[in-house]
């Protein structure tokens, strides 16, 4: 946290602006960054708008990668305005319908210092059926998943968005995991 960024004020309440839902170069879906060096874009943006910006969600889908790089970017002197980055999970449930899914977003708690595993430790644990296979919410089943559903895509990225694309989340399992989790019910929020 930055020394400027004040949880509490002798003035009282103060206004500071938030971006909860902010997408990063790479993102799963809907990478829209363009340019030779979309990174120093999306950094540079972040830190050029006025009001600053003091929190922010990095939100992807099914994890946390980008989340990770933007607090290592931020280690090494980037958005140093920032006061506060979380992780922002998207994740897309299964309706039932052909509509389009349904998004829902966990955010979560950076304050604990093992936050990281335990995110990961609790995605692993939603998985999405597929011809008959189960696929875990995790990197390496999501690109697995990817190249079942589309055996063309051969590079891991890809297939990485393939499987991102077709795994959806079933609400009661979904509940399932968050009731048996005490670590996910005190630090995380759900929004859909």
């Amino acid at each position: 946290m930055t020394d400027d960024f004040q949880i509490a004020s002798p003035k009282g309440s103060l206004w500071h602006r938030w971006d909860p839902h902010l997408h990063t170069p790479g993102t799963a879906l809907n990478d829209q960054y363009e340019g030779a060096d979309p990174w120093e874009s999306f950094l540079s943006g972040v830190e050029a708008v006025e009001p600053a910006v003091r929190g922010i969600g990095i939100t992807d889908y099914y994890g946390i990668d980008n989340y990770i790089m933007v607090v290592e970017k931020q280690k090494r002197g980037r958005l140093s305005g920032v006061g506060l980055i979380f992780p922002n999970v998207e994740l897309r449930l299964a309706t039932g319908a052909k509509a389009a899914a349904i998004n829902l977003h966990l955010l979560f708690s950076p304050h604990d210092p093992d936050h990281i595993v335990q995110i990961r430790r609790f995605l692993t644990g939603l998985t999405f059926n597929f011809q008959g296979e189960d696929y875990r919410c995790q990197r390496s089943e999501l690109i697995l998943l990817g190249r079942k559903h589309k055996p063309a895509a051969t590079a891991d990225d890809v297939a990485y968005r393939e499987g991102v694309n077709q795994f959806k989340v079933n609400f009661t399992q979904l509940q399932k995991a968050w009731e048996a989790g005490s670590w996910v019910r005190e630090n995380a929020l759900g929004k859909h």
